[in-house]
């Protein structure tokens, strides 16, 4: 006899439904659906990581309602156990898809989806798959190099000083993405970039936003996740870019744009994919061009010619007109990588572990 999964479950009893009696008992009998999403550093806030999933399971649930029930858990450890009985407590509650938010939670999650075939699994920024797992993420390296455009664009100082949180492929696909939009258009621009450790440090982000500052940047550019750096930038009258988010608010003559994860139309579909039966494991990577990467209103006091420029080429990135890695490049230790005209594959950006030729930083060392 073969088994029956819960989602087949599901679509089994809905199936039942409508041919049969329809009945208050009946209706208490079947299980509502039950979705998860396992959050990072603090219950929602105004802006940053963990706003903008709220705002997009808020849209999922917009579009649902009463069909699914879908529940946020904030502050959930990760790169530990904690998250591992984390997630079998969700699975042991009864939720039948889980979304990860971070990459630090992927192999407790596979772990436990392993052991729980029944439970779907969605883990952002994973590279392990199976029948119950799938993996997504977003191409943040496409809103970087417009703000890299802006950056070499507006800097005086021809000095941007960048924070990082971890040194990780996605952190540094932004930094050489920054980099190489800045040089597009400003040939002396320099990077100082600091790393962290770190993705929540508000007052570890405002002294580093204010030493980078005391070394001549006159632009901030951070993956990290507070509003420290943009907050700096406002007060000392330099530019900045919002991180995850909008965050214009917290420096409304500084930020020149937000990159904005934009999170709800892929909760959405994968949601409704779930609930209809028709959920599969696939890795997702999604950009401008599919909205999941999105720009926040380019600064009122811009100049109109950079604003057009940057508009343009927020729709040739999307379009995929242009990629912001194509040769001819060179790693930071001179070594070859891309021959002239040839664009970086799926495989150098997922496992990018270097610098660019032309940034000055110092690579961190592992460890």
């Amino acid at each position: 006899m073969t088994s029956v999964t819960r989602r087949q479950a599901i679509g089994m009893a809905a199936a039942a439904a409508s041919s049969a009696c329809f009945s208050p008992a009946y209706a208490q009998s079947l299980k509502k659906p039950k979705v998860a999403y396992t959050l990072l550093f603090a219950p929602g806030g105004e802006y940053g990581w963990d706003y903008e999933h709220v705002r997009g399971l808020q849209q999922a649930r917009d579009v649902y309602g009463d069909r699914v029930q879908i529940d946020a858990f904030h502050e959930v450890a990760e790169w530990g156990n904690g998250d591992k009985e984390k997630f079998q407590e969700l699975v042991d509650d009864g939720y039948d898809l889980i979304f990860t938010t971070s990459a630090g939670y992927m192999r407790s999650a596979v772990e436990i989806a392993q052991q729980n075939p029944n439970v779907m699994f969605e883990c952002f920024d994973g590279y392990i798959r199976a029948e119950n797992i799938s993996t997504f993420n977003t191409r943040w390296y496409e809103g970087r190099y417009v703000e890299g455009f802006l950056a070499g664009s507006m800097s005086k100082n021809n000095r941007v000083g960048y924070l990082g949180a971890y040194p990780i492929p996605q952190v540094i696909r932004g930094i050489n993405a920054a980099y190489l939009g800045a040089r597009s258009v400003n040939p002396d621009i320099e990077f100082d970039i600091v790393w962290l450790n770190t993705w929540f440090d508000p007052d570890g982000e405002r002294s580093t936003a204010l030493d980078l500052l005391d070394r001549g940047a006159d632009v901030l550019m951070q993956h990290t996740v507070t509003t420290a750096a943009v907050e700096v930038a406002q007060e000392n009258g330099i530019y900045s870019f919002g991180q995850g988010s909008d965050m214009s608010k917290w420096g409304p003559d500084a930020v020149m744009t937000s990159m904005i994860n934009n999170w709800g139309p892929y909760y959405t579909r994968r949601i409704g994919e779930f609930l209809d039966g028709t959920w599969k494991s696939e890795d997702n990577w999604l950009g401008l061009g599919q909205k999941m990467v999105s720009m926040g209103p380019l600064l009122e006091t811009l100049p109109n010619r950079t604003v057009l420029q940057a508009e343009d080429l927020i729709t040739r990135l999307s379009s995929g007109e242009q990629h912001p890695f194509v040769g001819p490049l060179r790693r930071q230790d001179g070594s070859g990588w891309l021959a002239p005209g040839e664009t970086a594959s799926e495989s150098d950006l997922l496992t990018m572990d270097y610098y660019v030729d032309g940034i000055a930083s110092v690579y961190p060392s592992e460890g």
